[in-house]
């Protein structure tokens, strides 16, 4: 049956009021949070999506965090930063912490050296499933404890590396008699996993440990996700929702005074999720939720910003958000193999139209993987591909790509087979923004003689693809941290088998600069190594860089305490308290 769309929308509406059920007492001490997708897993290292790492924010720890408005780190489970010293000559930097007297796991025990020793052997364990997150790992070459107070303790890293101190501080803390019950990590020391990783990945020991580690119970069950963070894992219901519940006497409350770090005042978090963002909107203006972020630019600017409705229960605000979006293509695909193709394709992404039809000018053009609001490491020389279907034509046809056939579709002898240029473009399902840039990109190529068939994946899915390199084409984005990043997890080579490098993108010139650069403690000299990494990035073509965009946050007035920042996810539900 055909549905008209007032129709449609009234079945969306009602279908809402059904699963919300009844409006929720606006006194409540919850905060209901809209996600437009499903998270992956609740592995505390091993989790892939957005949404896992906000959630798992609030149930695991770090000795230090980030101060939301000067966006500087700051002590947490530490009592203060730590003190810090760097021999560039021996390469041995050391970075000495004490875990604040109280700051205690959920069993009671107060935390330690040994635990912060436990975590990082937990990431650099071999077949623990977390590669992506191992490259950052890799200076740490042992944690001393103090033998007479073991709260202090010193991470001690034999590689320069640029990221050290923020590594040090920002790892998260994971109990050992929660994750590791039998004590089958404690034989091992941090140096054993950096030396003789080849070797343990056959202990008995580190199989079972990694076993039980990776399995589903440390993914999604109650009493498996436990950490030392203002909540607690209640319950998952996967494609439905996720809450965490307040903890009760938690250690930080009595370091509430020190800022917003230690704030935990809603009883309740419920992270919604709503795969459809017109359904999420009609949710929103029912107060069925109490924040809704990285809302369509459309719905923006043609419907939140003009609903009364909204205007008078919402607090409206868009702050930076540190990312940018790409379409990205699979550089081992025979199609793409030839730079030439890769610019012509490059030259068909009509990006200043996909930031004004889709964006709504919500957004600024990039042209590389660092963050345009970082000005001294942004590489602003680069000028960015225009829009010129004849151009792109004249590329593929020197790349020996034409229409032998007559059938409407550029052709070329590959491997001794006749292929046709077809594109199988893919992004997540439910992303309505990112099917309409497709969409914009399918029609010019069409003109250039390229067919595209855009293709919804279900979020895990579309996850699970990219990492095994299963794409030749997909919508990507990437989210940055406030301070300086690290490429090597994304564009490196030996990023590509349990990386982040799912292009397959790199060589000896790139992969030399990513590994200058990460040792350099000199920031001048790392703004060379910056820039002179986005203009390769910028000519292989990887990547087809799109936009830097503004974040879209609606906030219930039903709460103080509200502000946002380029934090992500921009907002700090912990922190939220209800109006008298």
């Amino acid at each position: 049956m055909a549905y008209s769309g007032s129709k449609k929308f009234l079945l969306i509406a009602l279908a809402c009021l059904t699963f919300f059920g009844c409006d929720r007492k606006k006194n409540k001490n919850e905060v209901v949070v809209h996600e437009l997708s499903d998270t992956d897993m609740l592995n505390p290292t091993n989790y892939q999506s957005a949404e896992a790492g906000y959630y798992l924010g609030k149930i695991f720890s770090a000795l230090l965090s980030r101060d939301p408005k000067s966006l500087d780190l700051i002590p947490y489970v530490a009592k203060s930063l730590p003190e810090a010293s760097v021999d560039t000559v021996t390469k041995i930097c050391r970075y000495t912490f004490e875990i604040r007297e109280g700051a205690t796991w959920d069993n009671g025990q107060q935390m330690t050296g040994y635990d912060a020793d436990f975590s990082v052997k937990v990431v650099k364990c071999p077949l623990v499933d977390c590669e992506p997150v191992k490259p950052y790992f890799e200076s740490i070459s042992s944690i001393e404890v103090d033998s007479t107070n073991p709260r202090k303790f010193t991470v001690v890293c034999n590689k320069l590396y640029h990221l050290n101190l923020e590594i040090a501080g920002t790892f998260t803390l994971i109990p050992a008699y929660v994750y590791d019950p039998k004590g089958l990590l404690s034989g091992f020391s941090i140096q054993d996993m950096n030396t003789k990783a080849d070797a343990l990945a056959n202990d008995p020991k580190i199989k079972e440990f990694a076993n039980d580690y990776n399995s589903e119970k440390y993914q999604r069950e109650k009493g498996y996700i436990v950490g030392s963070g203002p909540y607690a894992f209640e319950s998952w219901q996967p494609g439905v929702k996720v809450v965490l519940t307040k903890k009760k006497n938690w250690w930080g409350e009595k370091f509430q005074s020190e800022g917003v770090a230690f704030a935990n005042h809603p009883e309740k978090l419920v992270y919604q999720t709503i795969n459809d963002q017109t359904a999420a909107l009609v949710a929103l203006k029912g107060l069925k939720l109490d924040v809704m972020y990285g809302i369509k630019a459309k719905d923006w600017v043609t419907d939140v910003t003009k609903s009364d409705k909204i205007k008078e229960n919402f607090q409206l605000s868009t702050p930076p958000s540190m990312s940018y979006s790409y379409f990205g293509l699979n550089l081992r695909n025979p199609k793409f193999s030839d730079k030439r193709v890769r610019h012509a394709l490059a030259h068909l992404v009509d990006v200043n139209k996909i930031i004004h039809v889709v964006g709504y000018d919500l957004g600024q053009r990039v042209t590389g993987f660092v963050h345009p609001s970082k000005k001294i490491y942004y590489n602003d020389t680069l000028v960015p591909y225009d829009f010129n279907i004849e151009k792109a034509k004249a590329l593929l046809a020197d790349a020996g790509w034409k229409d032998s056939n007559g059938n409407g579709t550029l052709d070329k002898m590959i491997n001794g087979q006749l292929t046709e240029f077809n594109i199988m473009f893919t992004y997540n399902s439910g992303n309505d923004a990112r099917r309409d840039a497709a969409l914009i990109f399918k029609e010019a190529a069409r003109e250039a003689g390229i067919s595209v068939d855009v293709v919804p994946q279900e979020w895990s899915i579309y996850l699970q693809n990219q990492k095994n390199h299963n794409f030749e084409m997909f919508y990507g984005a990437w989210i940055s941290g406030v301070g300086e990043s690290d490429p090597k997890q994304i564009f490196h080579t030996e990023s590509i088998n349990g990386g982040s490098n799912y292009c397959y993108f790199g060589n000896a010139e790139s992969d030399a600069i990513i590994d200058a650069l990460r040792s350099e403690m000199d920031q001048n000299k790392r703004v060379y190594y910056y820039k002179k990494l986005q203009a390769i990035i910028f000519d292989e073509c990887p990547y087809i860089f799109l936009s830097a965009p503004k974040e879209r946050i609606a906030i219930s007035k039903r709460f103080n305490d509200v502000e946002t920042s380029p934090l992500r996810p921009g907002f700090f539900e912990e922190t939220f308290t209800l109006r008298d």
